[in-house]
């Protein structure tokens, strides 16, 4: 990096903050903070959702992939993303967005109190909260040590600058500056994706290598096929049904872009959006690296390093700076996005349990404490980062792959089918036990039976199985001890109608006796 490098990047980390400091004004309450009090745009709250998916591990751990396979990286990522989300836009979304404009909660964990009951509750927020601490934590590393390759900062310093930054902008402003903030980021990582997009077909053609014809290449051998490696059948479907729940809300991040919008309609529009962009988009992106084996020579085995060595070699200083803002741009959006929603569920959902007080917060109390909690969770993940194996960045894309996908399914199968009116007769014993019987499969699973198999469980099964686990236990267990109150109907009818129905009027939407009500004036 020159001076040139380091004036973008300097001016981009400047940006976000002003962002930030003028997202101040919009905030006057919770609500404000969380959900944007429901007057985000469809297409801000679609482009956000977006990006608020993305991480520099796309061109660390993913890029690697793309060397080594091909195809397959957006074929069992971007792809069964893009799909979930579109049966989401229609499943999920709409629902999601009634929790606000119906339940009028801030949290997309708030509800579960009165859909279950409160041990549920806090079962799912704690166990949220941690593995998202984790999951942000191997994001900041990612990004440090792109930072450091290019800059020659250390890997902690890397973590704190790019979550210092983070902080300030996200802890002002709440999700209005995630989602601006975000949409400035799409703009930039348009810019970067197309210069290195356009940088490789000129570099491809200088090698007499013409754009279809790189193919048939011996270096790219295979890399034409959609699933090879550890990446088949198996691990695809198992993705697409991961993806399903964790981009439509499991992961809460996600969740919020649909509750910020104003109605349901909307938020099926942002939806439909996201997962365009997620089908078209990637593609661009993905085409440098997949021909990346034709232009530079991976240093590291798992190739994790090939997209940064192309962009040091291929593009003129100024653009160079740009790309590393545009690495900068992903991981920013998805870890502000993450500390917005678990601030959301710590001041909702846990920490009117644990303290008196703070039942008691106002308005002014309880937005100073969801903005004190912002910057103790990303310094939480930022600590956890500078314990993330970096250099190797297997133990990044394992945490990312392999822990957040494996992990997710027990969180987000109570969740997420509690909505629905299928599952009404799933109860907190469903819910509590899938989620238990889930996280003890992924032990199981990743620990003491991959220890005893020659090679390992294969990675689609680490991943799967925890989530299968809940999913049949979750219905089964309505089926046989079925706890389908008249309150729990009634939470069920007001998130799936718009209109005040019978059933939605007949009873108080409460857990029990003593329960404050959710959405009552």
């Amino acid at each position: 990096m020159n001076s040139l490098d380091w004036a973008v990047l300097i001016g981009y980390f400047g940006v976000m903050v002003a962002i930030g400091v003028w997202s101040h004004k919009r905030v006057d309450n919770v609500s404000d903070f969380f959900t944007a009090g429901g007057k985000m745009p469809w297409w801000l709250s679609g482009i956000s959702h977006h990006m608020s998916g993305y991480s520099a591990v796309m061109f660390t751990g993913y890029a690697g992939i793309a060397y080594t396979y091909g195809v397959t990286s957006f074929i069992t990522w971007s792809f069964p993303i893009a799909l979930g989300i579109a049966i989401g836009s229609k499943l999920f979304a709409p629902r999601i967005n009634r929790l606000r404009s119906r339940l009028h909660v801030a949290s997309p964990l708030e509800y579960l109190k009165n859909r279950y009951d409160l041990p549920t509750q806090q079962a799912l927020a704690w166990s949220g909260m941690l593995l998202k601490i984790v999951d942000v934590g191997a994001k900041w590393a990612a990004i440090a040590t792109l930072l450091s390759v290019f800059t020659g900062v250390s890997l902690n310093q890397g973590i704190l600058i790019t979550g210092a930054i983070t902080a300030v902008y996200c802890t002002i402003g709440g999700l209005w500056a995630d989602a601006l903030t975000e949409l400035g980021q799409f703009v930039i990582q348009l810019l970067a994706g197309i210069s290195m997009f356009v940088a490789v077909v000129v570099k491809l053609n200088d090698k007499d290598i013409g754009f279809l014809g790189a193919w048939d290449e011996p270096a790219l051998h295979g890399h034409g096929k959609p699933l090879v490696g550890p990446y088949g059948t198996v691990f695809l479907l198992a993705f697409l049904f991961i993806k399903l729940f964790e981009y439509n809300g499991g992961m809460l991040n996600q969740a919020q872009r649909y509750m910020a919008t104003g109605s349901p309609l909307q938020a099926e529009r942002s939806a439909r959006l996201s997962a365009v962009l997620w089908l078209l988009w990637p593609v661009i992106l993905f085409f440098p690296m997949w021909m990346s084996p034709l232009l530079v020579h991976a240093q590291k085995p798992d190739g994790s390093d090939s997209y940064a060595l192309m962009t040091e070699q291929l593009l003129p200083h100024g653009l160079l700076g740009l790309v590393i803002v545009g690495f900068f741009s992903h991981t920013m959006a998805m870890c502000s996005s993450d500390a917005n929603a678990i601030a959301a569920v710590f001041t909702r959902d846990v920490a009117p349990v644990l303290s008196a007080r703070a039942r008691a917060w106002g308005e002014r109390s309880g937005l100073i404490a969801a903005r004190v909690t912002t910057v103790v969770f990303l310094g939480l993940s930022m600590a956890v980062a500078t314990q993330v194996n970096s250099p190797a960045f297997k133990d990044i894309i394992t945490v990312v792959i392999k822990w957040v996908a494996g992990l997710m399914g027990p969180i987000a199968i109570p969740m997420m089918l509690g909505l629905l009116r299928p599952f009404r007769r799933s109860g907190p014993t469903a819910a509590l036990t899938s989620w238990a019987a889930g996280l003890l499969a992924f032990w199981l699973v990743n620990y003491p039976i991959s220890w005893r198999i020659e090679g390992g469980v294969p990675l689609q099964y680490q991943v799967s199985i925890p989530l299968a686990v809940s999913l049949v236990l979750y219905v089964v267990i309505g089926y046989l001890k079925p706890e389908d109150t008249p309150e729990r109907l009634a939470v069920i009818e007001r998130v799936n109608t718009d209109g005040d129905g019978a059933a939605a009027r007949a009873v108080p939407v409460a857990a029990s006796a003593g329960d404050d009500v959710v959405g009552a004036p």
